[in-house]
Parts: C-alpha cells; structure tokens; sequence
C-alpha cells in the first residue's frame, strides 16, 4: 500500500532533532566503551544532536573563474590573477 502524497514529509520540512534515539544513543556509548551487554537500555543519558552547517567559501570560487578567463586574454594577465589567488590563500 503507498502513502498518499499529501501525507509524504520532504526533507525541508523535517525539523532537526534535540536529542539522539535510543538506538542511536546505545551505538554512542557502545564507541565511547560504556556500555555492555549487562547494561539496561532504559535510563541513558541523553545526548544533544547538533546540526552541522558547513560554509562554501565564495571567495575562492571567484578568485579561480577570473583566472581562467585570463589565462586565455594574455599571459601577463594571468601572471597578475595567479598572484592575487596565492595572496588570497595566504590571508
């Protein structure tokens, strides 16, 4: 039987979690070396999820398209443009 598609949640629309699932919470410290099989299930802390947001850098993308294009202008162009990217990776 298929979900209605009214019913279906998209991705954008899922909010993200506080907390982890227990499942989730049990391979954790299973990692960490907490957790055995003598240990209850019930009565785990709770560990906070965090969103990780990963920044694109823009400057770099538009310091590589100018030199490109200059590169096919004149080679004393492109000499300047090499040198403005190897500074803007310095800073």
């Amino acid at each position: 039987m298929s979900l209605h598609p009214s019913l279906k949640i998209t991705l954008k629309a899922r909010k993200q979690r506080s907390v982890l699932k227990r499942i989730e919470r049990i391979k954790h410290a299973i990692q960490k070396g907490t957790f055995n099989e003598q240990s209850s299930v019930y009565g785990l802390p709770k560990i906070k999820s965090l969103k990780i947001k990963v920044k694109k850098e823009k400057a770099e993308e538009k310091a590589a398209a100018p030199a490109a294009g200059a590169k096919a202008a004149s080679p004393a162009a492109a000499k300047t443009a090499a040198k403005g990217a190897a500074q803007a990776k310095k800073a």
